[in-house]
């Protein structure tokens, strides 16, 4: 079980080896697809653990554009919301700008609820078979972006990665990262 972490201005980037449904944050980031409907994968594993009134009122949202992402309820999981981020479209493939989008997008809607903490699986490399240790970079990139370009109450983004492959990954991007 790991830990890694970094500080970007008042904001704690933090990397964290364990199962996502499990973590008490104000949101959850699903790796979602645009018409949002929850299957297989971290969907799966949310619908499962936090009930199916969150896949209910995530389809009620959508279908929304591939990058775009919309918050609903978390049902019984521990978090306040879950932020639906659309990694890919229905034929669940994904690609750079996809996870770009969807990242960004994701801390947007944190901070539109005003949000102190937010959890992301590794966006797009379930199911979308997007290269993780790619999809570290480029998801720290644009959180480290959005952080010193973007006013934010977050003081805490944590990255849930399941295994010790995803763990492994993302810290080689956080030691490459830009330092605070």
């Amino acid at each position: 079980m790991g830990v890694a972490e970094k500080r970007i201005n008042n904001t704690l980037i933090r990397l964290w080896q364990g199962d996502l449904t499990e973590l008490a944050v104000d949101a959850l980031v699903n790796a979602a697809n645009n018409h949002l409907w929850m299957g297989s994968g971290v969907a799966g594993a949310i619908k499962r653990k936090g009930g199916p009134e969150i896949e209910k009122e995530a389809m009620e949202k959508g279908p929304i554009p591939v990058g775009e992402a919309v918050a609903t309820g978390a049902g019984k999981l521990k978090a306040q919301y879950c932020i639906h981020a659309a990694v890919m479209g229905q034929d669940l493939a994904t690609d750079a700008g996809k996870i770009v989008k969807a990242t960004e997008n994701s801390l947007r809607r944190a901070r539109e609820l005003g949000l102190k903490s937010i959890a992301f699986p590794a966006l797009g490399t379930g199911v979308g078979g997007f290269p993780l240790e790619l999809a570290g970079e480029l998801m720290l990139k644009t959180v480290v972006d959005f952080l010193k370009n973007n006013p934010s109450s977050l003081e805490e983004v944590v990255f849930a990665l399941f295994d010790e492959e995803a763990f492994s990954a993302f810290s080689k991007a956080l030691s490459r990262s830009e330092p605070s």
